[in-house]
């Protein structure tokens, strides 16, 4: 894992506090402690980045773990939400889970389950990170274009013809020519290849 990788923790158990950050940091991980939702959520010491993920207690007092969930996901959607209970609670785990909880792992803390179960929410918190990157800079690119450059883009992107494509939006074909020059200036595309992963990875063909 990258060298700035980070996991928070959030615990109202001090002893908790205090043997998850060591246990992890025989692993080499860097790991903040909190004891609530709050004080993390105020974090002073700057925004929370990927690759990063939370071990949140499912049974803090106040707002608990479940209910902070979905806030929690809201906030940092590229951290992974590990959760850590007292209680072999087979509902508050499904219900966690069909949440969108990356783990559930009892207490009292396992290193041999917990270093693993982290290393691997940190890999997914990498490439949630990186998917977001690339979906931030499509959506800049597709601003970039004008309404009737997007109709092209898509009717090429399907393996129409310039001709084809002045037939369908009922214009001529030099000034489809044209806009589909403008298309690929745009996107920063070499082929018409590049189009058509741009259109997919959209989902602007219909098909998402």
């Amino acid at each position: 894992m990258p060298a700035h990788s980070q996991v928070h923790l959030i615990d109202d158990e001090p002893t908790i506090r205090s043997a998850g950050p060591r246990l992890l940091r025989t692993a080499g991980i860097f790991c903040a402690d909190y004891p609530d939702i709050e004080t993390f959520l105020n974090n002073p010491s700057g925004p929370v980045v990927a690759p990063a993920c939370i071990l949140l207690d499912i049974g803090l007092p106040g707002r608990n773990g479940l209910d902070a969930q979905t806030a929690l996901a809201g906030l940092h959607p590229t951290l992974p939400i590990v959760f850590l209970t007292g209680r072999d609670d087979a509902s508050s785990s499904v219900r966690a889970l069909k949440a969108g909880a990356f783990d559930y792992l009892l207490k009292p803390i396992d290193a041999a389950l917990l270093i693993p179960s982290v290393r691997a929410a940190l890999s997914r918190s990498l490439e949630l990170a990186n998917r977001r990157q690339v979906a931030d800079k499509d959506a800049g690119l597709l601003a970039r274009l004008t309404p009737r450059e997007r109709e092209v883009l898509v009717l090429v992107a399907k393996g129409m013809l310039n001709k084809q494509v002045a037939e369908h939006l009922g214009t001529a074909e030099k000034t489809v020519k044209v806009q589909r020059a403008s298309v690929m200036l745009k996107l920063n595309a070499d082929s018409v290849a590049d189009l058509v992963r741009f259109v997919d990875r959209l989902g602007l063909d219909g098909k998402k």
